[in-house]
């Protein structure tokens, strides 16, 4: 009696996608970005428009950093704005909203240029944690001065990464991104500045 044969295992899909190169089943690269290559549904369309590949994982990285970075900025405004106490509580808690209001449209902002190129924003809280240059404090702080001294140094670098990351992007063939980056700096400096003249208020000492 012969024994059957055993049937060959199929081989994975490798449909191209629109750009002709072969898709795989999950987003890729360091920052977990491209999903121009995606064997699901609806992508087949789905490209890096003008950037080559290289160019697109520069700028994609950008894109993933300062996303996660703003996340994490409006949620520690947003935890200082509860946590506050004493004689500027009412000064800053409202400052803190205000200010949410202008970085808030960027997040969508910045996830919705990556989709526009191709990539998948991050949303789990891990990644934003590990992309983010801006730590959210988990003990309570209730002094102002620590609270906005702890603001100012984090907008510096929020603010001189917006720059360095404008020019990066223009480098890799994005102007539009570095536009995007210019504007954001612009509201971080306000923001910084309006702070920091807080702060040269005796009573907080």
């Amino acid at each position: 009696m012969t024994k059957k044969s055993k049937a060959a295992p199929k081989k994975a899909d490798t449909k191209a996608t629109s750009d002709g190169k072969a898709s795989t089943g999950k987003a890729s690269g360091a920052a977990k970005a491209d999903a121009a290559h995606l064997s699901t549904t609806n992508n087949a369309l789905v490209d890096h428009a003008y950037l080559s590949e290289s160019e697109f994982g520069t700028v994609a990285e950008t894109l993933q950093r300062n996303l996660a970075t703003t996340i994490s900025l409006y949620l520690k405004f947003k935890k200082y704005h509860w946590d506050i106490r004493g004689r500027f509580f009412r000064d800053l808690h409202l400052a803190y909203d205000e200010f949410i209001e202008e970085i808030f449209p960027g997040i969508d902002e910045q996830a919705e240029r990556l989709v526009a190129l191709g990539g998948s924003p991050i949303a789990a809280p891990s990644d934003i944690e590990r992309f983010s240059t801006v730590k959210v404090p988990t003990e309570t702080v209730r002094d102002a001065r620590t609270q906005v001294a702890d603001l100012v140094a984090d907008l510096t670098r929020v603010g001189k990464g917006y720059r360095d990351d404008s020019q990066t992007v223009d480098d890799a063939n994005d102007p539009a991104t570095a536009d995007m980056y210019n504007g954001y700096a612009a509201t971080i400096d306000k923001i910084r500045w309006m702070l920091q003249a807080i702060m040269d208020d005796d009573r907080m000492n």
